[in-house]
């Protein structure tokens, strides 16, 4: 017997059927949502009242430092940390996610240990690692593996400030955008892989062409996610006092004690960046899902 969607009184040859009459959706709970509606318009408007009328919220100054030269290179340098982040740490990630799905033990084994260790140490703890490891190891030497060592260099002159912040960042999101890429990739059906083989398809043609281009419907949103909350993580590099917007927000109410205003700035700012990736998301999020769209209303329809 196949079922169908009927309208009420719909003339049907199934006898079950046409004792079957669709009803309309009864809202019981009517008030409820017309509460939850007005507690949400009241809040709103009582924390916009609030925002207009306290003068604690020091709008001038807001005004005054938003689009400042100094915040506003602070702010480049915060969306240059994140974008070095994003696009090394899942370049990396990825390549960790295929070692861990590889038939290797050594490479599975070694993908499982770098992205347990990097996924249990804090972002913060891993930038400021990096900063102080030239009380670690004093000299970085090139040389053979326990053997002679060709040339070396102190630590503080090879890794910067700078360098031990963007090493902490990549390592720190590689270890989670790993996770990411594999579970796109094991979301991909096993027949798409039977397909490929049958066809004598090489490994990286099948990756690149057939793998990665499906994996990417269900990677791109935890990626977003992550992306965004690595613009938010790199507050973390104040900690070596790199001049990103937090430190020189910092800086600013330190010396003016401007404190509200000065982080309404940063809060604006960070606001602006996160919408911008939400929407950049929305519409690659919508391109990826074009072709799934129309198979999968065909395939309703033949099913129908």
């Amino acid at each position: 017997m196949t079922l169908a969607l009927t309208r009420p009184h719909a003339i049907t040859t199934d006898p079950e059927l046409a004792e079957l009459a669709a009803l309309p959706v009864r809202h019981r709970a009517q008030w409820g949502r017309w509460l939850a509606v007005a507690v949400a318009v009241v809040l709103f408007a009582q924390l916009a009242v609030s925002a207009v009328t306290n003068p604690r919220f020091d709008w001038p100054t807001f005004g005054a430092y938003l689009f400042s030269p100094t915040i506003l290179e602070a702010l480049w340098f915060t969306v240059q940390l994140t974008a070095i982040g994003a696009v090394f740490g899942f370049l990396f990630g990825g390549v960790l996610a295929l070692a861990r799905l590889s038939g290797n033990r050594v490479l599975t084994a070694f993908g499982f240990a770098f992205i347990w260790l990097f996924r249990s140490i804090p972002l913060i703890v891993q930038i400021l690692f990096w900063g102080y490891l030239g009380a670690l190891y004093p000299t970085i030497g090139l040389g053979i593996p326990f053997g002679p060592t060709f040339v070396d260099a102190p630590t503080k002159d090879l890794l910067s400030p700078y360098t031990a912040a963007v090493i902490g960042i990549v390592l720190h999101q590689a270890a989670y955008g790993s996770e990411i890429v594999r579970a796109g990739i094991l979301g991909v059906a096993d027949g798409q892989h039977d397909a490929a083989r049958a066809l004598g398809i090489p490994p990286a043609a099948h990756l690149l062409r057939i793998t990665l281009p499906q994996a990417l419907r269900t990677i791109v949103p935890p990626a977003a996610n992550e992306v965004i909350g690595l613009l938010k993580g790199t507050t973390a590099v104040f900690i070596l006092a790199l001049p990103d917007l937090f430190y020189q927000v910092q800086v600013i109410y330190g010396r003016n004690g401007r404190i509200i205003p000065l982080l309404l700035v940063a809060v604006a700012w960070y606001a602006l960046l996160t919408t911008v990736l939400s929407i950049g998301q929305h519409y690659l999020e919508k391109r990826l899902a074009r072709g799934y769209g129309a198979s999968t209303s065909s395939t309703k329809e033949n099913a129908a």
